[in-house]
């Protein structure tokens, strides 16, 4: 059974796109720890980080690293906080959220509430920075 990124990144359940490649998928988590929390996955279901070979382990840290510069550009923070879990969902992703604190990567604090218009504002903002 296709796990629910695998059913994202397909269309087949909508989310907040940031960008894609041939190989990879960045959204925005609907269960933020902050404003611009983006998760960035392969497009191919490998159910663990270390699992992925060399070269898409690689491609995807590079990925992800333009990802995180555009979210810096639209998000105040102090940096990108960078978690890898792989617990909840059995497809390998990188977690990239705005912190300004070790504090604020806590994934057991509560999630912000946000609504579709912000979901839309928020990834608009990341995708022109990635843009430019």
């Amino acid at each position: 059974m296709a796990s629910i990124f695998t059913n994202i990144v397909q269309g087949e359940i909508p989310s907040y796109k940031i960008a894609e490649d041939e190989q990879f998928y960045a959204f925005l988590d609907i269960h933020p720890l902050a404003k611009g929390h983006t998760l960035v996955i392969p497009k191919n279901e490998v159910d663990y980080l270390f699992d992925l070979d060399d070269e898409l382990l690689a491609g995807m840290t590079i990925f992800s690293k333009r990802i995180a510069g555009a979210i810096e550009k639209v998000i105040p923070c102090a940096r990108i906080g960078v978690a890898v879990l792989g617990l909840e969902v059995p497809h390998a992703h990188i977690h990239l959220i705005p912190i300004n604190s070790e504090a604020d990567i806590s994934f057991s604090r509560p999630k912000l509430n946000l609504s579709q218009e912000e979901f839309q504002e928020i990834a608009a903002k990341i995708r022109d920075a990635l843009a430019e």
